[in-house]
């Protein structure tokens, strides 16, 4: 079986519009054969998602967080394509869950084409001056993974969900698991995030503990 490589993945999630990990798995089901994988997305229903991709999701909510104490607030725009859908209470439940994943988790960027030039380079510079001589010899295959990480940290889209206890579903994939489940385009618009007295030691060391002692609470 060939080695599922994350080009391999991005390859295949931009064609059929599937998540991240559904696209890993169903490369791993077809021993690596890209055309093998479409066919597995498409008995499980994922491929039919890029035929929505043009499709503009017009309908929306806010899903709201207020952390105890109101000391962080998150809000995060989730677009749809119907009022139908809109009005689910499934899809009005992401949009909360959401918007307590950004309270806990400070992503500053949407997507990785929202970052800017500027932000990459300076990225970019400190992690070059983090590499010693023999590191930076070998710098154009170093740089990608350290980039990729700095995604997955800075970046909604691409974090874990935090009430995922497998640690391996992310943003995407969720969001991409209701359109899958409601058979239109669900996306995340924009989010903000605020914080009270931000910089604050306590409520930068503390916050995560917190949220997941509420997420506990009403599991």
């Amino acid at each position: 079986m060939s080695a599922i490589s994350a080009e391999m993945v991005k390859q295949l999630r931009a064609q059929t519009g599937a998540g991240m990990m559904d696209c890993k798995q169903a490369l791993a089901e077809a021993g690596g054969n890209f055309d093998q994988a479409i066919e597995v997305l498409r008995k499980k229903g994922l491929k039919d998602l890029s035929k929505r991709a043009g499709k503009t999701a017009a309908e929306r909510t806010l899903g709201v967080y207020v952390h105890p104490g109101d000391q962080v607030v998150a809000i995060v725009e989730l677009n749809c394509e119907t009022d139908f859908v809109a009005r689910n209470d499934e899809f009005r439940a992401l949009a909360r869950d959401l918007a307590l994943h950004v309270a806990a988790m400070k992503p500053r960027f949407l997507t990785v084409e929202e970052i800017p030039e500027e932000v990459m380079a300076k990225e970019r510079e400190i992690f070059e001056a983090q590499m010693n001589e023999a590191q930076k010899a070998k710098a154009d295959k170093i740089l990608p993974g350290k980039l990729e990480k700095f995604y997955e940290e800075a970046v909604l889209t691409r974090q874990i969900y935090v009430k995922d206890e497998s640690g391996k579903q992310t943003i995407a994939d969720l969001v991409n698991q209701l359109s899958v489940k409601c058979g239109e385009k669900v996306q995340i618009r924009r989010f903000s995030r605020y914080e009270v007295g931000e910089g604050i030691e306590r409520a930068a060391a503390n916050l995560a503990d917190d949220v997941a002692q509420t997420i506990s609470q009403v599991q």
